[in-house]
């Protein structure tokens, strides 16, 4: 099986994320932080040792740890909502973003505007600028595109948002692990990770990151290890925003795919490199066959079209007779569809690890070859 649909979730995990796992259920298998016994004090402070690390690679004041990357820009979204303001989103965004804003619209009595880029491959500043009113508070961006990889130049509109004083908040979800993310730098308030993606992590944990100038309000409520007697959630403190049992063996991959990224960085994107660029050249070479991301981009997510054939359809040939995993389909993300004009087709999308051949992109060029002339 050759598996091309790293996008969605990173099929191969490197051994030292298996092994930290098996040892999240055996050695870190108590309640962290809810009793007072040694093995739930261990299970608390490898937590806390882990919620440190990430903060320091992302250059973050606060990290809370949630069910997945969906959880965590919910939490940023909803929990600094402003009656009567206004956010911008972009055509990239997925719809664990966009979901939560047009329904908090709904609700809250806040507009919403969808920007787009000019120029084709990266959304930039002068894409936001026109959007901005008086009462904007909020704008979201998604760092990386899961439907064909276009990137937005977050540090520029991270400046922007900075003295503007406007709350900005980045989808890293598909970026982390290919591109630098410094929120300082960047000027980042709140960032979402999907850290299943390209941190090699395990699925069932996500992570919000934010500075210390953003008021966040928890949207969940229940259990927290602290204030017991008190029937209201507690504020001010982490473990109001993580209510309920950690997902500690997660948490626990997530900390061995983080250092296996951070030492192999490097080589993961030179890799992706030189497979993207390949890949994006031979299928744009194929009679029918339309690539829709950049030839410049580079880390890993191809989208394309052959004729008018059905992204599913192929997709399913591409599995059913080649033995190979893309997705077709809208990927969650009607906004950059639309923005594409494939709302109908849908576009196949091929993405990329670490752990990917060229010998498995040799042998998916002749696939579509093989598709295209059908």
């Amino acid at each position: 099986m050759i598996y091309f649909d790293n996008s969605a979730t990173t099929f191969i995990k490197p051994k030292e994320v298996l092994s930290a796992v098996l040892q999240g259920l055996t050695k870190y298998s108590a309640n962290p932080g809810r009793s007072g016994h040694k093995l739930s004090m261990l299970c608390a402070n490898k937590i806390e040792e882990i919620r440190e690390k990430v903060k320091e690679y992302l250059n973050a004041d606060n990290v809370v740890f949630t069910e997945n990357c969906t959880d965590a820009l919910n939490l940023a979204i909803l929990g600094t909502k402003l009656q009567n303001g206004h956010v911008i989103l972009t055509s990239n965004d997925h719809n664990a973003s966009a979901r939560p804003i047009f329904e908090m619209s709904k609700r809250y009595d806040i507009s919403v505007s969808v920007a787009t880029p000019k120029n084709r491959g990266i959304l930039t500043v002068d894409d936001i600028i026109p959007h901005v009113k008086q009462n904007t508070y909020l704008i979201c961006v998604n760092h990386m595109s899961n439907v064909d990889g276009e990137i937005a130049d977050i540090e520029k509109i991270g400046q922007f948002c900075y003295d503007k004083n406007i709350t900005f908040l980045v989808d890293g979800a598909q970026s982390a692990g290919h591109l630098v993310l410094d929120m300082k730098k960047q000027h980042i308030d709140m960032l979402s990770l999907a850290p299943h993606k390209g941190l090699y992590s395990p699925q069932g944990v996500g992570v919000l990151a934010f500075s210390n100038n953003v008021k966040l309000e928890p949207i969940r409520y229940g259990g927290t290890g602290t204030e017991g007697e008190n029937v209201f959630q507690p504020k001010g403190t982490i473990e109001s925003y993580e209510s309920g049992t950690l997902p500690t063996p997660n948490i626990i991959g997530l900390e061995s795919g983080l250092e296996f990224v951070k030492s192999h960085f490097d080589d993961i994107n030179s890799k992706l490199d030189d497979l993207s660029t390949y890949l994006n050249y031979e299928l744009s070479q194929i009679p029918g066959v339309k690539v829709y991301t950049h030839p410049n981009n580079a880390y890993g997510v191809i989208g394309f079209n052959i004729k008018d054939f059905g992204s599913t359809e192929v997709s399913q040939i591409l599995s059913d007779k080649y033995d190979i995993c893309v997705r077709g389909g809208l990927h969650c993300a009607g906004l950059k569809h639309k923005f594409l004009g494939t709302l109908e087709q849908g576009v196949v999308r091929a993405s990329l690890s670490f752990f990917n051949t060229f010998s498995e992109c040799e042998k998916f060029v002749r696939a579509v070859k093989q598709i295209s002339k059908m």
